[in-house]
């Protein structure tokens, strides 16, 4: 918790905040770099589970999930090329991510998304007429490229550009475009397959290319964050006008004063990929680096893969056809988007802490529950009756509404407002690389996984959810409430953290340098 004089600090500033038509535009436009990303990663497991794009692209496939008498429910779809056209959008990525933060930086956060965006419009384009297997594949790395630099510059954007008491909204309002996104793909997959001719795959991978052009075409329109202006040399008295744009008000004295304190530490030029990341390594940064880690890790392990991003696939192994399965999956994005709607007025009210644990349960009564249900009722070869398979449905829809408001939120809302100026770009490097690496991993071997497990992956799941629920009750303060200039003390205050931070010489509290 914060203390209270730090709380006093702020409250005369934030009252005179508002919530201004600059500041919803660009958080509007920048939110959509969340849509392209989520719409472009859950597509993908409508489209792999639809027929017609399985006889084109994965005939073998195709073959086996026919051909019941031959492979148990949970190793139809298990093929490495399969899930090669959902993984290597995540590797890619992860490469990409290697230099966004050079670029972040050096360049500003507005350029970034820019880039981002056009590498998403071609991959989008590619994608939707491809007619072999290398088109195919090439749009999803065109497309990696793409989430590479928006998922490192977005959350930076809004973080920066966000009022501290706001700040959870705003993520709010960025989940909510992610799972309306999810929502979107679910139904354009349910629509699509219905299309005779067996083209609709086509669809639903060229509808990524509509919020690729407006997040590309909405970045000219957009200013760069004050403080990245600042960070790169430009004019202090335009960052100050911006800020008052952004804010509503001219009082924005104290709030820039903390913006060029804090530049002042961050490095003037930016050397690439290892170099952004020398300064994160020092000892009184050891929290902000272990969260950057840890968070997208653990992320990783709560089994979204699995549930989320091949849904229409799980559905498929329990017996439902095609048109079901994806009509269930549009059911599951329809809880993820009312979770989200639900999270926007609480966040900043109760907190993080209180939405990791609330959503940690019911990600383990979900994900325990469900695989008793598989153990006891789906054989390697036959199918649930109608009334388990709602339940199933059911527990699915408890897991990601779990997943929507505490991990799926938190985790790029909390690494995003951790991190002081100087590291920040490369923290935030450091969040979108693992997180593209654990999901490469994780996309690539979940079906191989789901064979060899069968129902005993959700109670692997369910293992890890308990223990990322007790490190967040162990080592992750509170947050909510703090300017991001004033972050720093909630680990000096915190029984673990505060020992890599302060060393007492001569009677004073000092930064370790080192």
């Amino acid at each position: 918790m914060a203390a209270p004089s730090m709380e006093k600090s702020l409250l005369a500033g934030d009252r005179k905040e508002k919530i201004t038509p600059l500041l919803l535009f660009s958080c509007m436009v920048a939110c959509s770099g969340g849509f392209l990303a989520a719409y472009e990663h859950s597509v993908s497991g409508g489209v792999t589970s639809m027929e017609s794009f399985l006889k084109q692209f994965f005939p073998s496939v195709y073959a086996e999930m026919k051909d019941d008498s031959k492979a148990s429910n949970y190793c139809k779809f298990n093929s490495q090329v399969l899930t090669l056209f959902t993984s290597s959008l995540y590797i890619a990525g992860f490469l990409a991510s290697l230099f966004a933060s050079h670029a972040t930086s050096r360049f500003g956060r507005r350029f970034s998304i820019r880039v981002g965006g056009a590498f998403a419009f071609v991959g989008a384009i590619i994608g939707g007429s491809a007619i072999n297997l290398y088109m195919l594949i090439f749009s999803r790395i065109l497309q990696g490229f793409g989430a590479g630099f928006t998922s490192q510059s977005i959350s930076l954007y809004l973080s920066e550009i966000a009022p501290a008491k706001y700040r959870g909204a705003v993520f709010s309002f960025h989940s909510i475009s992610y799972t309306g996104a999810m929502l979107l793909a679910s139904l354009v997959n349910y629509g699509s397959q219905k299309i005779p001719a067996g083209w609709g795959w086509r669809i639903s991978l060229g509808t990524a290319a509509i919020p690729a052009t407006f997040l590309a075409a909405g970045s000219v329109f957009i200013p760069d964050t004050p403080v990245s202006i600042i960070q790169r040399g430009g004019d202090v008295r335009e960052a100050s006008q911006l800020l008052q744009r952004i804010r509503g008000t001219a009082d924005v004295g104290q709030e820039l004063d903390q913006l060029i304190a804090a530049a002042s530490k961050a490095p003037t030029t930016v050397s690439p990929v290892l170099g952004t990341l020398r300064t994160i390594v020092r000892r009184n940064y050891r929290p902000q680096l272990v969260m950057s880690l840890a968070l997208p890790i653990f992320r990783t392990l709560i089994g979204n893969n699995m549930v989320g991003f091949y849904a229409p696939v799980m559905f498929r192994t329990i017996g439902l056809g095609e048109s079901a399965s994806l009509l269930s999956a549009v059911v599951m994005r329809l809880t993820s988007m009312a979770s989200s709607l639900v999270a926007i007025p609480l966040i900043d009210m109760l907190g993080r802490r209180v939405f990791f644990f609330a959503g940690g349960l019911e990600l383990l009564v979900s994900l325990l529950t469900a695989g008793g249900i598989m153990a006891a009722q789906l054989g390697d070869h036959g199918a649930m009756s109608g009334g388990y398979a709602s339940f199933m449905l059911a527990l699915f829809c408890l897991f990601v509404s779990g997943f929507t408001w505490s991990w799926g939120s938190l985790t790029t809302l909390v690494t995003s407002e951790i991190s002081p100026l100087e590291i920040r770009s490369a923290g935030r490097s450091v969040v979108v690389a693992v997180g593209f690496l654990c999901n490469a991993v994780m996309a690539q071997g979940m079906l191989l996984i789901l064979c060899n497990l069968k129902w005993g992956i959700f109670f692997f799941f369910g293992g890890w959810v308990f223990v990322m629920t007790l490190f967040v009750l162990l080592f992750l303060p509170e947050t909510k409430g703090l300017k991001l200039e004033e972050m720093g003390r909630v680990w000096e205050e915190h029984w673990y953290w505060k020992r890599f931070l302060l060393i007492r010489e001569g009677g004073e509290d000092q930064r370790l340098l080192e």
